[in-house]
């Protein structure tokens, strides 16, 4: 098992093993090792030789509650990134509160993303496609890929009438003003009666 020290241990788990053993008074041991005597009575209290976690199991806050709501409103209000804020609340509301704790108080409020506090945008309903009268055409241009025996590209004009679900297809050499003035005359020519 690989060893995971604190990068400040002045013992290993060689010695905190023999400290647990031994039975010499703290003072010799502390002595001989090089180490505080408070150091061998923590390590004679343990169970273990392994380190135990140095992260705070409670995190602190250093902004009161009255300031919490004022930054959240400021959040809110300005809209801005977690980069430029620390500053402003230095400046205006505590000196000593660091970036980690404002996206802590940000989180803990719901306030982390900065679109949660943006007003969100009503959504259309979604529905059918509108009762479209019979004549009322949809017309589109398509590009068709060039195949192998081509020497250039074809456009495929498209027509649709939304209501009686008929569709008229034409393929051109070009997408011209000719071709789509003859279009229409086309259309009307093949539609059905």
């Amino acid at each position: 098992m690989p060893i995971s020290l604190h990068k400040q241990a002045t013992t290993t788990p060689g010695i905190r093993t023999a400290i647990q053993a031994g039975t010499d008074p703290a003072w010799m041991v502390a002595e001989r090792d090089g180490i505080s005597e408070q150091t061998v009575w923590t390590w004679r209290g343990r169970d273990g030789v392994h380190d135990r976690s140095h992260t705070p199991h409670r995190l602190q806050t250093a902004l009161p509650p009255r300031r919490r709501r004022r930054w959240r409103a400021l959040r809110k209000a300005l809209l801005l990134p977690l980069d430029e804020p620390p500053a402003v609340v230095r400046e205006f509301l505590s000196p000593h509160v660091s970036r980690s704790g404002l996206d802590r108080c940000l989180r803990r409020h719901g306030l982390g993303n900065l679109r949660a506090p943006k007003p969100k945008a009503s959504k259309p309903a979604h529905g059918s496609f509108k009762a479209d009268d019979p004549g009322d055409l949809h017309i589109d241009i398509k590009y068709l890929p060039r195949m192998a025996d081509e020497d250039r590209r074809r456009h495929l004009f498209v027509a649709i009438d939304r209501a009686a679900r008929w569709v008229f297809v034409r393929i051109c050499p070009a997408q011209s003003a000719a071709n789509a003035r003859r279009l229409p005359h086309a259309i009307s020519s093949a539609r059905p009666r």
